[in-house]
């Protein structure tokens, strides 16, 4: 990630780090790939080419392994997802777990999701979009590093149509008070609860993030939903 931003193109969405590929998802890249794997192009993308019909349209940020993004889609097979990741690791566990489940209605895009968002996406296009779990930068001398700031979220909400949801959820309480603030801030987004939301039932609960609710950590969700 960047320093502050003075304008969305000047974010990005992840940390290059490195990473070891298993046989599995070698295998996975290799042959579902090209499938289920859409190029970065620096234009807008026919979505229902892609999925072979016109659906709702869901896009997640940093799937990390992809366990949660292969859930969700499987249990909403009406929706289609999107999952952006910049790490090859993830986008090969997830397209194992794409070929494992038998899921049609996910697809991937391995790029910054700043340029997918600015490029790739028309306005007003997508039902939804999910970030879960974004680096939280502890240090406070790199919060200015997070993901989740006011550019960052005016981009997202115009890509949301008019009652589309943006579900945020981190496990770092400053972080959730600064996402808090900063998605209330923006004009064209409300909330959909009174401060955090309760977990949707669609988010499965991570063995992270099982394992951190048992030891008392706690986990805060955010639904704001776009305006008329």
């Amino acid at each position: 990630m960047t320093n502050a931003p003075t304008h969305p193109r000047s974010i990005r969405s992840f940390v290059v780090r490195a990473g070891r590929m298993g046989p599995g998802q070698s295998r996975a890249l290799a042959d579902l790939g090209p499938r289920f794997v859409i190029p970065y192009v620096p234009q807008r993308h026919d979505f229902d080419a892609s999925f072979g019909r016109h659906a709702p349209r869901v896009l997640e940020i940093g799937f990390g392994m992809g366990d949660a993004t292969a859930a969700i889609a499987q249990g909403r097979p009406d929706t289609d997802f999107i999952g952006v990741e910049v790490h090859t690791p993830g986008v090969g566990a997830l397209l194992k777990r794409i070929g494992e489940m038998s899921l049609s209605n996910l697809r991937l895009i391995q790029h910054d999701a700043v340029e997918v968002l600015e490029q790739m996406i028309e306005p007003a296009s997508l039902a939804g979009v999910h970030v879960f779990f974004p680096d939280p930068w502890h240090k406070k001398k790199h919060n200015k590093r997070r993901l989740i700031q006011a550019e960052f979220v005016r981009l997202l909400a115009s890509r949301l149509q008019a009652g589309a949801y943006l579900h945020c959820a981190t496990d770092w309480q400053p972080y959730a008070e600064q996402m808090l603030e900063v998605l209330t801030a923006e004009p064209t987004l409300r909330n959909s609860s009174e401060g955090y939301a309760p977990k949707p039932d669609y988010r499965p609960l991570t063995k992270f993030e099982n394992r951190g609710l048992k030891l008392g950590h706690g986990v805060w969700d955010l639904v704001f939903v776009k305006r008329p």
